[in-house]
């Protein structure tokens, strides 16, 4: 090799390399702190454009997860509801049963139809009062039900059927009008309390069964965007333990260039110290 003081090649050499180790370096340093191997499109465009798809997705079902959650508290409100009218009946079973005893006088007849109309007040209020957020599937509002997202691509839903539980609304075949002042009347009432409880007790059988599948789906969806999450974390999550070591080498590797550049830039002062010597 030549010597000169114009041109240090070593130098040169040894500055490349140092050069080089602080670029790795810093690279390993930015995976470290942000803990991603792949931080952008510059770092690995395939992957960066795969983890970007996948993060959409996690982001929709999230909007699916949180549609099925609204549609687990409507069906939650609307069986709670449900179950208090179905006490009520029975307890409306017990009036009209002893209304139909020909033997009351005129003043317990009178009670018991208080006692009856009262119970179809709270009856008319508890289905009134069974909304989340506005929705109601019970107060006959609604012919169809309610639809939820079921699919990240909005195409696909779950349907929580409307059941219409207000005062002769058809499941409910009793209304206010009904009365037991007579024998007559509260025969009447017994066949359309008992038609009711029948009716009823179907209906929420099927509520029942809508809300279990929408909270089976809700699950599903759930361990979905978990194991979404798992493989974005597969494709751009750095391994810190991995990296960790890289960098202490790449620390020692930075020293040892930092003193070969040194080393490689005091040759001029040997080439001179020639010259003295003479």
């Amino acid at each position: 090799m030549t010597n000169s003081v114009h041109t240090n090649t070593s130098a040169a050499i040894a500055l490349q390399n140092l050069s080089q180790t602080n670029t790795r370096l810093g690279d390993v340093q930015s995976r470290i702190s942000t803990g991603l191997k792949v931080q952008g499109a510059k770092d690995n465009a395939a992957i960066w454009a795969i983890a970007q798809q996948q993060r959409a997705d996690v982001g929709a079902l999230s909007a699916v997860k949180q549609s099925l959650d609204r549609a687990t508290s409507i069906a939650d409100v609307a069986l709670s509801a449900g179950e208090s009218v179905s006490d009520l009946l029975n307890q409306l079973k017990e009036k009209v049963v002893a209304a139909k005893d020909s033997s009351l006088k005129t003043q317990s007849r009178e009670l018991l139809n208080a006692d009856f109309k009262a119970l179809l007040k709270a009856i008319a209020s508890a289905v009134d009062n069974a909304a989340f957020d506005g929705g109601n599937i019970l107060n006959g509002t609604l012919s169809t039900g309610i639809r939820f997202l079921a699919n990240a691509d909005a195409t696909s839903f779950v349907t929580l059927s409307a059941k219409n539980l207000t005062l002769g609304g058809g499941i409910i075949d009793l209304t206010l009008s009904d009365s037991l002042l007579t024998l007559t009347g509260a025969t009447q009432a017994l066949t359309r309390l008992d038609d009711s409880i029948t009716q009823l007790n179907a209906s929420l059988g099927e509520i029942g069964a809508q809300a279990k599948q929408i909270e089976a789906h809700n699950s599903f969806v759930t361990k979905l965007v978990d194991t979404l999450e798992s493989g974005i974390g597969n494709l751009v999550d750095a391994d810190l333990a991995k990296e960790s070591a890289r960098l202490q080498a790449l620390q020692v590797q930075q020293q040892l260039g930092a003193q070969s550049l040194s080393i490689a830039n005091q040759a001029p002062q040997i080439i001179l110290s020639l010259f003295r010597g003479g």
